[in-house]
């Protein structure tokens, strides 16, 4: 088997990898998994403690790719906002913020306090590095709106009924060959 025929239509184009390529492999996956609460009110970003991960590339040219799935609540009317970091750099942002709009990596409006949302995001991530260094991604949260409660794994603190959700959130970082 090992002659093959490969046919392509006749408006067929691309590139055929005729070697054993590491490119977009996975080389390692890392994971944290958040099972207890968190709140706040800042209307400041705050670090969002349990959910942050460190990877140490093993390769110059690798990637990363962040997936995050984060269980939400909070107060009725909290505009919540994420911003995804490498370090103490945030990794990206939307930039249409304009006069009081917020600049973040993702969010999301709570519209009653006992209810609750798993929000999912990733990004792949293209960092600058040296052989050897060790890369820490974390989350920071704030409160957009009259600095009502936020909640991670939680509905709002107000919220203690038979019908209230604690959830858990996650994030998994990825090391692509590149």
């Amino acid at each position: 088997a090992s002659d093959r025929t490969l046919k392509l239509p006749s408006d067929g184009d691309g590139t055929i990898l005729t070697s054993n390529s590491s490119v977009g492999k996975i080389l390692q996956v890392v994971s944290s998994h958040k099972v207890d609460g968190f709140t706040t009110t800042s209307s400041s970003f705050v670090d969002l403690t349990g959910i942050s991960r460190t990877i140490t590339p093993t390769a110059a040219s690798s990637k990363i790719n962040i997936i995050i799935s984060l269980h939400v609540g909070g107060a009725a009317g909290s505009y919540v906002s994420f911003n995804l970091l490498r370090g103490s750099t945030i990794v990206t942002q939307g930039t249409y913020g304009s006069g009081s709009m917020t600049n973040c990596s993702f969010g999301t409006y709570i519209v009653h306090e006992s209810i609750t949302q798993t929000l999912g995001y990733t990004f792949l991530d293209s960092p600058s590095y040296s052989l050897g260094d060790t890369l820490t991604y974390k989350l920071q949260v704030s409160s957009q709106y009259q600095t009502k409660e936020v909640a991670v794994n939680r509905n709002s603190s107000g919220v203690n009924a038979s019908y209230s959700l604690s959830g858990t959130s996650t994030i998994t970082v990825m090391e692509i060959a590149g």
